[in-house]
């Protein structure tokens, strides 16, 4: 009677933990807004249970018939397939395409190999962050990026601007929105021996960063070996018409191991990870520098400076920032967005931006932003949660450890 007492109290809090694990992720991600857009996979993602609602303009699945806990686990065991086709992809050619987007990003893009590519950030001209993107030298001549749903009014009316005043002195670029293709994210341990089955490109040679276009069960498709799980996985961009057979063919290939994931799984998955979340980790007040994302200044970038907000960013590079990104580990709750963070004397010294219960870990964690001097890990802390100190410790990120493929 005891075992099986505690075998359904187990099974209690479990429960509790998932529906308190997809509130909180409704809270963080998540509002009522109408006259939704939908993708190519609606109807699918409807007949295969999954539930339905408002993120970023868009109907999408936060879930399916598992919990939020289950398919995060089964993403790192196995393998999950998200349709990220709510993200705007576009491209940008034109001999002078590089040099155009080095104004407005922190990155090396001119640096970058053709076929390669990196995460990048769009800065202000005080420095802060527009938004995050994985941006691709296809050829040099030729950049395909990814940016966020949330952010892509503002993305494309800043690149717009830009591009208008920069054409107008003689520069050679134009942009194609690709709203012509669908999204996909597969993730996981069994991505490439799944993809492997259609496609005839050799998988074992492309690496994290890559980019190749190459046909995927007869069909055309952009290929990044890229994600934000921290898995190793891949990006699939495919035609429209296209994207419900592939989909349909990736579940079939993994004989049921790969799972459809909704973006409460998503969310999970990028926290254990130590990613960032725009419009929670990342916004226009937070420079790069704070955020821990200096790796993504190039070198080169830091020497001639040349796009928006360099001054700001490169005096942090010099003297320190006066906040930092940190992870904690937490006791009690799970810390939420806003909670506030303080030290072992109880003044305030930061703030949460992301946190939940990690459900590979089953331990609560989180990132925030804390004042510098207090960052170093194995610090500790109290996070106030619902008017409640609780004690958490400075944690180095990612708290998974990522598996990005890699040459040995």
């Amino acid at each position: 009677m005891r075992g099986g007492g505690l075998w359904q109290l187990g099974q209690s809090v479990t429960r509790r933990l998932a529906q308190a694990e997809r509130k909180a992720v409704a809270r963080r991600c998540f509002s009522s807004e109408g006259d939704l857009k939908k993708t190519v996979l609606h109807d699918f993602h409807a007949a295969h249970g999954g539930k339905m609602v408002p993120f970023a303009g868009w109907s999408m699945p936060i879930q399916y018939k598992d919990s939020i806990m289950d398919s995060t686990v089964n993403c790192r065991e196995n393998g999950s397939l998200f349709d990220v086709a709510h993200m705007c992809g576009l491209s940008l050619k034109g001999k002078d395409c590089i040099p155009f987007l080095e104004k407005l990003v922190v990155g090396d893009l001119a640096g970058l190999a053709p076929g390669t590519g990196t995460l990048s950030v769009f800065t202000n001209e005080k420095g802060g962050v527009i938004d995050d993107s994985v941006i691709t030298k296809v050829k040099d001549d030729h950049i395909y990026l990814v940016v966020n749903a949330g952010c892509r009014d503002k993305d494309l009316a800043h690149i717009e601007e830009h591009m208008k005043s920069f054409k107008s002195k003689g520069g050679d670029v134009s942009w194609h929105i690709h709203d012509e293709r669908s999204l996909l994210a597969l993730q996981g341990p069994l991505a490439a021996p799944v993809l492997q089955q259609m496609t005839k490109y050799d998988l074992s040679k492309f690496y994290f960063g890559e980019f190749c276009m190459t046909d995927i069960s007869g069909v055309p498709c952009y290929l990044t070996r890229t994600g934000y799980t921290g898995e190793d996985g891949f990006e699939i961009s495919i035609p429209n018409e296209n994207t419900l057979d592939i989909a349909k063919q990736i579940l079939e290939k993994s004989e049921g191991k790969v799972r459809l994931t909704g973006l409460g799984a998503r969310d999970s998955l990028r926290l254990e990870a130590g990613l960032c979340l725009y419009g929670n980790d990342l916004e226009q007040h937070i420079t790069p520098i704070e955020a821990g994302l200096t790796w993504a200044v190039g070198k080169r970038r830091r020497a001639e400076g040349g796009f928006l907000g360099a001054e700001a960013i490169l005096k942090q590079i010099a003297d320190g920032p006066s906040r930092r990104r940190v992870g904690f580990i937490s006791s009690g709750p799970p810390a939420r967005g806003h909670s506030e963070i303080q030290n072992e004397k109880g003044e305030n010294i930061g703030e949460i931006t992301s946190g939940g219960f990690s459900p590979c870990l089953k331990k609560n964690i989180a990132m925030g932003y804390v004042k510098s001097g207090n960052h170093k890990a194995g610090t500790n802390v109290n996070i106030v949660v619902r008017g409640k100190p609780y004690g958490g410790v400075v944690t180095k990120m990612p708290f998974v450890p990522t598996k990005y493929y890699k040459p040995t």
